[in-house]
């Protein structure tokens, strides 16, 4: 019974137009099955030579036939299979993405993967293509190769994605999909890709693009990555086009996005590791500005931040705290349970962090990473404030039900722990010296409040910093993701409390 009302309450978000979709594209797969339907590998193209600035160097790498990506490398000793696996999805689909082309010779792993196109699995989903899309065309473009065999290829692909447009999950897919059919409508010449492009850009940079200019699904890394690609269609339109009408509604989506970015970003560049965020896989914040100046934007300034995080900045110190409740409804897989967490810089350097990921993986280690346990909060009777299950689930969540905010002083609850009969308070007093944060749970439970320290902060100095007098409290180690498939060891604080809880950190 616990799972199924799990699930009910996990799906009741969805819009109607992902349930249809998922049962329509269900129902097709499976007539297709029967009646031995295949889509076409080769489409006949006539493309067209497009003009683009310099965009910015993808992560992944290659060397011969060993491939670095997500920070895991494989050897395919002088046979490629792009259906590999053993590192699971998330490397098969960053593979497929052929982020790694830098080099006009890197052209054989093009040809190569053409030659066993009809052995795709994975490289054949709606999200692979569209990212492949764009980086096929903008290594052809940047090296001034015209193939036909790859257009024609390529070509096929955008109608492969066409007919699976990702409206079962929306958010940043299907964005993913809109920008992709940009570049595919412009290098082809072709007004069906380019009309459906613009169609869903139109309207999900409306949607997911919030007053203060935040992605919706409130992800620092993801907020990176939608606006790179934002960039990149910006770049191909005011150079190969004369839609003034588009490109102004693109770059003023990107002024907003570049200056929540600035706001967001700490001194040093890093981003906070707020719910699905990790090192290594997004362009950094000053690679982004400085595409934008070479993209013709004026000076970026930092927004107000008002879609739920907030940032306090009191020169030698940066603190960014999350106060808000699950902004993307009905795409909450990117969110985790960390209502009240937050993080802290020193002197530009990580202090208090959030655990990061290093994994979508449906395992153990996903589901810790996405859980309260850790994150800068408390929990309660070791149970979660939003109900995260599966690699990308979450059922009930917790929710803000008030808030004050001051100079000096940010004060909320969160009903996170309703099915105890709890509501949750903490607030947060800033000085130059000192940040003090109080707890108050609106009933006596077992509770425990962390703090997760930076591995370069030693388990000796953990007391230096935070008042432990009068504490029930113990030091623990955890594992803090630098990246994916990446950890390293570091110190975690837990405070035992069941009613109230005062702490104060030096800073």
């Amino acid at each position: 019974m616990s799972k199924i009302l799990r699930l009910l309450n996990t799906v009741k978000y969805l819009k109607f137009i992902q349930i249809y979709y998922r049962i329509f594209y269900f129902l097709r797969a499976k007539i297709r099955k029967i009646t031995g339907f295949e889509y076409k590998l080769s489409k006949q193209s006539n493309a067209l030579k497009l003009t683009l600035q310099d965009s910015i160097k993808g992560i992944s790498s290659f060397n011969g036939f060993e491939f670095e990506i997500l920070n895991l490398k494989h050897d395919f000793k002088g046979d490629i299979d792009w259906n590999f696996s053993d590192f699971g999805k998330l490397w098969t689909y960053n593979f497929n993405y052929f982020e790694f082309l830098d080099k006009k010779d890197d052209i054989w792993t093009i040809y190569d993967f053409i030659e066993k196109l009809p052995l795709a699995k994975d490289g054949l989903e709606s999200f692979p293509i569209s990212l492949r899309g764009i980086n096929w065309i903008k290594f052809l473009t940047k090296h001034y190769i015209n193939d036909k065999k790859i257009d024609d290829s390529l070509y096929a692909q955008y109608y492969i994605l066409l007919e699976n447009l990702e409206y079962h999950l929306l958010g940043n897919h299907l964005l993913e999909n809109g920008f992709s059919l940009i570049f595919g409508g412009y290098y082809f010449k072709d007004t069906a890709l380019k009309e459906s492009g613009e169609k869903i850009l139109y309207k999900e940079l409306d949607e997911q693009i919030l007053a203060d200019g935040a992605h919706f699904e409130l992800s620092p890394m993801y907020h990176q990555l939608m606006l790179f690609r934002l960039l990149d269609v910006i770049n191909l339109v005011q150079n190969n086009s004369d839609n003034d009408k588009f490109l102004k509604f693109l770059r003023e989506k990107a002024v907003l996005m570049l200056g929540y970015l600035k706001a967001i970003t700490y001194k040093n560049g890093d981003i906070p590791m707020l719910n699905d965020s990790t090192s290594g896989v997004a362009p950094m914040s000053n690679e982004l500005f400085l595409y934008a100046k070479n993209l013709g934007f004026d000076e970026i300034k930092p927004c107000e931040l008002t879609s739920g995080y907030k940032k306090i900045d009191k020169g030698r110190y940066e603190c960014i705290l999350d106060i808000t409740d699950v902004r993307a409804s009905y795409i909450a897989g990117h969110t985790h349970a960390d209502t009240f967490g937050f993080e802290i810089y020193i002197d530009s350097k990580p202090f208090i962090v959030d655990c990061g990921i290093s994994t979508y993986e449906n395992n153990t280690r996903r589901t810790y990473e996405k859980s309260t346990i850790s994150h800068n909060t408390v929990e309660i009777n070791s149970h979660s404030s939003s109900e995260v299950w599966g690699s990308f689930r979450l059922a009930d969540r917790a929710r803000v039900v008030d808030s004050k905010i001051g100079d000096d002083f940010i004060s909320a609850t969160h009903n996170g722990y309703k099915k105890f009969g709890v509501l949750h308070t903490r607030s947060w007093e800033f000085t130059e010296q000192k940040i003090v944060i109080k707890d108050s749970l609106s009933k006596s439970i077992k509770a425990i409040s962390r703090l997760h320290f930076h591995p370069n902060v030693a388990k000796d100095e953990i007391g230096k910093f935070v008042d432990l007098k009068d504490k029930d409290c113990q030091i623990k180690e955890y594992e803090y993701a630098l990246g994916y498939n990446k950890l390293q060891s570091a110190f975690v604080l837990e405070i035992y409390f069941t009613k109230e809880l005062e702490v104060e950190i030096a800073v």
